[in-house]
């Protein structure tokens, strides 16, 4: 079945419901074998034998565009019923969630909803193309699915470089029998921000593409002090940033003086040696938690001694997070919804898509939360606030960032949630491959094509352990996110659906397959995933 048939197929036969017509292209093309499809009979007996409770939380969803006040900061967006992070959906692992998005976004802007990190039916999972079709802008569509699994989980579109814009939230899954002990329950959402601001996500985007080979180089070119290392030179060019993570001239844009095409939203000279080098592409004139820049922070209020769990979740297009609470040690529990064996450390790095949850044990006073955005010399920050003390500034950088950091290769798994060992059934090489002159980031050296999306995937069977070697070829790391399923680092390591895979590295993950269907695999850089670096993993029929 070629791709203009495909897509033919998808429009015009899946209705207002979504995703039903999806059983007639379980074939892709004579080259593939016949695949699970997202509406099959496979998937339907996969979610009655989820640990239901039958309780029902319904909410509505409405995708619209609003004015946001970052903390002073007034930003034209995109947002879930006009706020970002959008509102906390928390409720009982085992309950069904029903949730009706309403898509009101302009110019006939199409979207969706992807529930990052659940494992759930296959055609609630939000890819449009893939699991179902568009949301189209006037119209509505109702995710119903059981969330079976407790844990820190968000919710976002999966429709171009939504994401970042203020489209997402988080999903709290609560455990009846929570075993932790804790006082109280924080959620912070890390997020790096340029819309509205300096532009649009997709003005970023069009400017990436063009890769280093179209940009005019101008102060920046190789004559200039510092050698090029990736895409970037020793030392950091922030243009017009505020060591505190704001723009002293945010509306302006650097350009160069040649021909070519302007630096708008390219970052140079962002690197990190927790990430390998290069840090990042993208230049945000804010990083935010909870939604508030470093001038005007979030506030969370407690009480001395009060012990308190804090969910981390990164919504962020393009950063990596160094996060350290000033005076406290954390201890680290989850990271992607699953528990680790504890781990006590200073700080914690975050990449794109990932949770971590930590418990902290309050002292007495005023201290700042802060995320450095790894390699990019800004931060965000937050503040806690236990009794008397001077507010800290927006710059201020606890010793802690300094102190040990955290990374999920550091982690083991709990034994409740260990995988049994066995040897894998199929083993899968995922070469990560591309870079910054042409702005080709892919799998295995192919670029996803969302008109033909099960044209090459990866293929397993129900009931196998599966391995998928990440090979990063190139100089940048990657976060790599697989849909529908919670892997395992190496032997024994962490549960993770999301892990970053440093240049040069290889990260090996393994997964039984247990969840039918057809599942993205991508970079959660959201520009990379967007001009290729994502693959389909597919169940056979």
């Amino acid at each position: 079945m070629n791709s203009i048939n495909r897509r033919s197929l998808l429009l015009a036969g899946l209705g207002a419901a979504g995703a039903g017509a999806l059983a007639a292209c379980s074939s892709a093309s004579s080259n593939t074998p016949a695949l699970v499809s997202p509406s099959s009979s496979a998937v339907t007996s996969a979610e009655k034998k989820r640990r239901g409770t039958g309780a029902e939380r319904k909410v509505t969803l409405t995708a619209a565009p609003v004015t946001l006040d970052l903390g002073g900061v007034k930003a034209k967006t995109w947002a879930y019923d006009g706020q970002a992070p959008g509102k906390e959906i928390r409720i009982s692992a085992g309950d069904t969630l029903v949730a009706e998005l309403s898509n009101q976004l302009p110019n006939k802007t199409a979207t969706s909803v992807h529930w990052h990190g659940l494992a759930l039916r296959d055609d609630m999972d939000g890819v449009p193309m893939v699991t179902q079709r568009d949301v189209r802008a006037g119209s509505t569509f109702t995710y119903r699915f059981v969330a079976a699994d407790p844990g820190t989980y968000w919710f976002h579109p999966h429709s171009g470089v939504q994401l970042d814009r203020g489209l997402y939230a988080p999903l709290i899954v609560e455990d009846p029998k929570e075993p932790l002990s804790y006082d109280d329950d924080w959620v912070i959402v890390l997020d790096d921000w340029l819309d509205g601001v300096t532009g649009t996500p997709d003005e970023a985007l069009a400017e990436l593409r063009q890769g280093m080979g179209g940009m005019d180089m101008g102060s920046h070119s190789s004559s200039s002090s510092g050698s090029m290392s990736g895409h970037g030179m020793s030392g950091h060019d922030m243009g017009d940033m505020n060591m505190d993570g704001t723009s002293a001239s945010p509306s302006a844009s650097s350009s160069g003086d040649g021909d070519g095409m302007s630096m708008r939203f390219m970052l140079m000279g962002a690197t990190s040696d927790l990430l390998g080098g290069d840090a990042g592409d993208v230049k945000y004139p804010y990083h935010l938690i909870n939604g508030r820049v470093p001038a005007d922070p979030d506030v969370y209020t407690g009480k001395p001694g009060r012990r308190v769990r804090l969910r981390f979740i990164n919504a962020g297009g393009d950063t990596a997070y160094r996060v350290a609470l000033g005076g406290h040690t954390m201890t680290v529990t989850h990271t992607d919804g699953y528990p680790v064996e504890h781990r006590q450390t200073d700080a914690l790095l975050i990449g794109m898509g990932e949770r971590y949850d930590v418990l902290v044990t309050l002292g007495d006073g005023a201290f700042p939360l802060v995320a450095l955005a790894e390699g990019k010399n800004a931060t965000a920050l937050a503040l806690v606030r236990t009794g008397s003390g001077s507010t800290p500034s927006a710059s201020v950088r606890p010793k802690e960032l300094d102190g040990s950091v955290l990374t999920a290769s550091s982690l083991k798994a709990a034994d409740e949630v260990r995988l049994s060992a066995k040897k894998a059934d199929v083993v899968h090489r995922v070469e990560l491959t591309g870079g910054m002159d042409k702005y080709n980031w892919a799998v295995n050296g192919k670029r996803f094509d969302m008109e033909n999306p099960d044209a090459d995937p990866f293929l397993v069977e129900a009931g196998q352990r599966v391995r998928l070697d990440f090979v990063n070829t190139t100089g940048m790391w990657h976060p790599m996110h697989l849909h529908g399923h919670t892997f395992q680092l190496g032997d024994g390591g962490a549960r993770k659906d999301t892990t970053i895979v440093l240049p040069k590295k290889t990260v090996s993950a393994v997964f039984d397959a247990d969840n039918p269907g057809q599942w993205m695999l991508h970079c959660h850089n959201v520009y990379h995933g967007e001009v290729g670096m994502m693959a389909l993993v597919a169940y056979r029929a």
